[in-house]
């Protein structure tokens, strides 16, 4: 399931646009299948600046602890709490109530360079 209105990375992000220069972010549904039982989730605090590929938090399973990327630059405008008391929300609805965190970005145009869902399942497929 890699649904066509998102954005990817080669890290297995998803983004969102939810605004001019707003996006929304979480782990793909392929990425939460990798990881197994999530069951801690490190989020960034708000107003954080985060730069492109740098660690924006950590997703702890019943495997591995995974880090989570930024695909873009920008500052954490907000944050999915849910995730402190329900971390599974990740497994369980990954591109919808599992998201994690928005960010208003440096340079909205970035988007347009990550991969679209095409490229992405190609990906997903080669690993």
């Amino acid at each position: 399931m890699i649904p066509e209105e998102l954005k990817y990375t080669e890290e297995h992000e998803w983004v969102l646009r939810t605004g001019e220069d707003t996006v929304r972010v979480g782990i793909t549904d392929y990425a939460q299948e990798q990881l197994g039982d999530v069951v801690f989730v490190q989020l960034p605090e708000l107003g954080e600046q985060v730069g492109a590929g740098q660690t924006l938090g950590e997703v702890e399973s019943t495997k591995s602890v995974s880090d989570i990327y930024a695909p873009l630059a920008g500052e954490v405008v907000a944050r999915n709490d849910s995730l402190d008391q329900q971390p599974d929300l990740v497994n369980t609805d990954p591109y919808g109530e599992g998201w994690m965190v928005e960010l208003r970005l440096d340079d909205p145009a970035a988007v347009d360079d990550l991969l679209d869902a095409a490229a992405y399942q190609e990906l997903a497929a080669q690993e």
